[in-house]
C-alpha cells in the first residue's frame, strides 16, 4: 500500500499529505502511520520541511474531523435514539449506555477526544459522539487539533529521524496499529455474543 503513497508524496508534497490525511479520517484503513512516516522521511531528504509537514497532515486530518463532526450534528440524537432502538443488537449497546456516554462526555469529554486523537481507528470514531452529545465547536476543534498535531509530529518525526530507515518505523507501527484494531474487532464480536438488553 504504501508505493503508492510514497509517489503521491513525492508528486503533490504538502498537498498530497494534506489530501491523504483527509482520507484517512474519513476512510480509517488507509494508514495515517505509513502517510505520516512517508512523509516524514520526505522532509529529512529535502523536498518538504519537517514543520511543513506536520502542519499538512494535521491540516488534512482536521477537515476530516470536522467532517464527522459536523455529520454526528445533523443526523442528531432523535434520529440516532431511533437508529440505536432498531438496531440495538448489533451496535450491542441500548439509549441507556448512549446516555451513560453523553454524561461521561460531558465531565471529560475534552481529555476524551484529546486522547482519542493519537489512537488509531478510535481518532476518526471520535468525531461521532462529539458531535452528537454537543461538544461546542471551539472546544472540539482545540482538542482535537492539540492530539492531531501531536501524533502528526510523532509519525513525521520518527520518519524524519530514522530517514531511510523507514521499514524499522513500519516494523513497529504496522503491528501497533494491527493490533489496536484486532482489538476493536474481537471486543465487538465479544459484545455481539454476550450482549442482551436490559429489562
Amino acid at each position: 500500500m504504501e508505493d503508492w503513497i510514497i509517489r503521491l508524496v513525492e508528486w503533490a508534497g504538502y498537498w498530497g499529505v494534506a489530501a491523504l490525511m483527509l482520507l484517512e479520517t474519513v476512510f480509517p484503513p488507509v494508514p495515517s502511520e505509513v502517510i505520516m512516516t512517508v512523509a516524514g522521511v520526505s522532509a529529512a531528504r529535502g523536498t518538504m520541511t519537517l514543520e511543513g509537514t506536520i502542519l499538512a497532515g494535521t491540516a488534512g486530518a482536521m477537515l476530516g474531523n470536522w467532517f464527522w463532526y459536523w455529520l454526528a450534528i445533523k443526523f442528531g440524537e432523535a434520529r440516532m435514539h431511533v437508529f440505536i432502538d432498531e438496531y440495538s443488537r448489533w451496535l450491542t449497546l441500548d439509549w441507556d449506555e448512549v446516555e451513560r456516554g453523553e454524561r461521561l462526555f460531558e465531565k471529560y469529554g475534552s481529555t476524551i477526544v484529546l486522547v482519542a486523537r493519537m489512537i488509531p481507528t478510535l481518532r476518526s470514531l471520535i468525531s461521532i459522539p462529539a458531535g452528537l452529545f454537543k461538544m461546542s465547536l471551539r472546544r472540539f476543534l482545540v482538542f482535537s487539533t492539540i492530539g492531531t498535531l501531536g501524533w502528526s509530529a510523532a509519525l513525521a518525526g520518527a520518519g524524519y529521524f530514522l530517514g531511510s530507515q523507514f521499514g524499522d518505523v513500519e516494523k513497529w507501527l504496522g503491528p501497533l496499529s494491527t493490533a489496536v484494531i484486532a482489538a476493536i474487532v474481537l471486543t465487538y464480536l465479544w459484545r455481539v455474543v454476550t450482549w442482551k438488553p436490559k429489562g
